[in-house]
């Protein structure tokens, strides 16, 4: 093809739209980026055959992507691994992905250890997250296992402490209607959910472990009898006694105070 015209387009400054001419005769027009047409020197009367035009198309297409990877990681810093998920959902070739991320991994857009880094430093200051889940979250952005073992050295002992303390914290003004014993699993159920390895778990609900409050647990355990009462009042006798023993029993009720509460439920209904 003879390239016959060169003009910058108007809506995009940066690309131009190159008209041309066909060996027979036919007119078609094509855009580039302003780089594109740099590296291959482009200018009207150049003859262009179909391998350098394959070649332009093809770094037309990587510049275009740039610009996309280059877009989506203006908001945040980004793993490798979401900016080739991010250009796979626009449709772009792995060749072209592949290209890609060379030119950003050269001019340092992307760094996998860089952001390993700086995503630990943000959960430990902005959550209470314990380094399992951290650790799958890094796994789930295509982290590589060395970078994340090496990240989550951030996260000390002390660190993780502190967190599953305030975990606890906010936990504790949050409970109701728990027994001591439902309280104790439920706290530890937590902080293993969040992250946090067995042995912490039970060591902080073991160091802030305290004497039950009386009134406390009897308005749980009030709770918790009412509802069951609910479920079992069409039961009579020792039927009744028995699965409202259980239900209580597995909240984590002493059957001294089950006894009591199924006394006082008894004399209500005789009232």
């Amino acid at each position: 093809m003879l390239i016959i015209k060169i003009e910058v387009q108007q809506e995009n400054r940066e690309r131009l739209m190159i008209h041309a001419l066909k060996e027979n005769g036919e007119r078609f027009s094509f855009s580039v980026d302003q780089n594109v047409l740099i590296e291959f020197r482009l200018k009207k009367g150049m003859e262009v055959d179909e391998f350098t035009f394959q070649e332009i198309v093809y770094a037309d297409e990587v510049k275009k992507a740039y610009q996309i990877a280059l877009h989506f990681l203006s908001y945040r810093m980004r793993s490798e691994q979401e900016v080739v998920n991010h250009l796979k959902k626009k449709g772009k070739t792995e060749a072209v992905i592949r290209d890609v991320l060379h030119e950003l991994k050269k001019h340092q857009y992307v760094n996998d250890e860089e952001f390993a880094h700086a995503y630990v430093q943000t959960q430990i200051k902005t959550t209470l997250k314990g380094p399992a889940v951290i650790r799958r979250e890094l796994e789930g952005l295509g982290i590589a296992e060395d970078l994340i073992e090496q990240t989550l050295l951030l996260l000390t002992e002390d660190r993780q402490l502190e967190a599953a303390k305030k975990l606890y914290e906010k936990a504790m003004k949050q409970t109701k209607h728990r027994s001591a014993y439902e309280w104790k699993q439920y706290i530890e159920q937590l902080l293993q959910r969040k992250g946090f390895p067995r042995w912490m778990a039970q060591k902080i609900t073991d160091e802030h472990a305290q004497a039950p409050d009386e009134a406390k647990e009897w308005e749980a355990l009030e709770h918790h009898a009412r509802k069951a009462h609910r479920r079992y009042q069409a039961y009579n006798g020792l039927i009744y006694d028995q699965k409202m023993k259980q239900a209580l029993y597995r909240k984590g009720f002493s059957l001294e105070k089950i006894n009591e509460m199924l006394n006082k439920l008894k004399e209500e209904e005789n009232q």
